[in-house]
């Protein structure tokens, strides 16, 4: 079976599927222009629309409608584009697609129309991406988050690190094929301090992507704690409705239990563990064994103590690297007043009760801060973890390179590892990509986009 070719004129439905005001459906391809003039007998002035009567084969009216027509390239593909828009029922917009491939186009595939953007030079991949997260933005900042991407911000902060990592790289390659200079060049403090300069603004960069990617994924919350703590009662207060089971009796939770919920427009993940204590039956043993990896695998842990114990909520098994939340709950019992503060060190504590609610918009608000939801996120690019990856292993390289630079001298491996570094950057933007990881990126496209 063959498969479907990036020269192949394509069309698609580009409005969600179902009854609407109007229906849009876009041609891109180079028989775009020869479809639409057949279907609606001639084209409008390019950029233009104009009111046409669309017809099927025997020349019967399918609909009156928009026809606007963009020559290559300037189109959102780089290739000549036509565009309809229609009355919005679903079979005058299947027929319309019928129309379209009976004259020639095929039905595009998930993501195709930004895909010929993307090769076509239009956009790069980074910015490819940002119009899936656009379209998905689950709240106003990741929305924010996905323009200024699309905008080309990531992608023009990315330039600027692999820009200076180039120029390092041909300063060194430079000593290298020039042994007989007098001076010796990679001994300069300069390379290794250019070097150094460049990681604090890939580490900023990285800052702001990570941001985006919570605003675009969210973040897993587990809810930890000694045995009664409430971590039960708080998951449906934050749920809003009873998800876990609660009972007086220590362990009743002996599994994960999780339940995706919104705050402020963010999805999050929150999960329900059993509680941790060092005496326990086989069942409840592994049911704390499990808690202890979710909380490894957490971007926050809310690790609850009961207001009315004296016992402080630590436990010496957290999870290095986690952030940690202090959750100090049953306030109603004690009297004190709901709210939150950080300490020096930075670590946030909020004191609410799970069993009246009070409190527990602090708590919300101090998870959409932890995300980057304050400020409408108006520092982070809409990124994914492959960017973030790739953000890393250039960071790596970078300082591999340093290392090889100030300790041993040796050129041919510092220039390898910026090489290295400068791929890595590349992948994000596209300019180094393997075709399967492209079919990856645009199947988790919508149709029509």
């Amino acid at each position: 079976m063959s498969q479907p070719s990036d020269s192949d004129t394509i069309a698609a439905l580009a409005t969600p599927a179902g009854r609407g005001g109007l229906a849009v459906v876009r041609l891109s391809g180079a028989g775009a222009g020869a479809i639409a003039t057949a279907l609606a007998g001639r084209l409008p002035a390019p950029r233009r629309a104009a009111l046409r009567v669309l017809r099927d084969a025997e020349g019967v009216p399918l609909d009156q409608g928009i026809v606007l027509w963009f020559p290559a390239p300037g189109s959102f593909t780089g290739e000549d584009v036509a565009e309809f828009q229609i009355h919005g029922s679903p079979v005058l917009a299947a027929a319309l697609l019928q129309r379209c491939r009976a004259l020639g186009a095929r039905e595009a595939g998930p993501g195709e129309f930004s895909r010929r953007a993307f090769l076509n030079g239009r956009i790069d991949l980074a910015q490819a991406e940002a119009i899936a997260d656009l379209i998905d933005s689950a709240s106003r900042a990741a929305a924010r988050a996905a323009m200024r991407s699309l905008e080309g911000e990531f992608s023009a902060a990315i330039a600027g690190v692999a820009e200076g990592l180039v120029d390092l790289r041909a300063r060194i390659e430079a000593a290298i094929d020039f042994p007989e200079e007098e001076v010796d060049l990679l001994a300069e403090p300069e390379l290794a301090a250019r070097l150094r300069a460049l990681l604090p603004a890939l580490d900023a960069i990285r800052q702001s992507a990570a941001q985006g990617r919570r605003l675009r994924d969210g973040m897993t919350i587990v809810i930890a704690g000694a045995p009664n703590a409430g971590k039960s009662s708080l998951l449906n207060r934050l749920a809003g409705y009873e998800a876990a089971i609660v009972t007086e009796v220590p362990g009743t939770t002996r599994d994960l239990l999780s339940e995706d919920i919104l705050v402020h427009g963010m999805p999050l993940t929150v999960v329900d563990t059993a509680g941790l204590r060092r005496r326990a039956g086989r069942v409840e043993a592994e049911g704390i064994r499990r808690a202890r990896e979710a909380m490894a695998r957490a971007d926050r842990v809310l690790l609850l103590e009961d207001a009315t114990r004296r016992a402080p909520a630590g436990d010496d098994a957290l999870p290095a690297g986690v952030p940690v939340t202090i959750v100090r709950n049953k306030i109603d019992l004690t009297g004190e007043a709901p709210g939150r503060e950080a300490d020096e060190a930075g670590l946030t504590r909020v004191r609410l009760s799970a069993l009246t609610g009070a409190g527990i918009d602090a708590l919300r608000s101090h998870l959409a801060d932890a995300a980057g939801l304050s400020g409408e996120g108006g520092g982070a690019y809409s990124a994914r973890q492959r960017h973030l990856d790739a953000l890393d292993r250039s960071r790596r390289h970078g300082l591999e390179a340093l290392r090889q630079l100030e300790e041993f001298r040796a050129g041919e491996l510092a220039a390898e590892e910026l090489r290295l570094a400068h791929d890595a950057l590349g992948e994000i933007t596209g300019e180094f990509t393997s075709e399967d990881l492209l079919g990856r990126i645009f199947a988790t496209f919508c149709i029509g986009k």
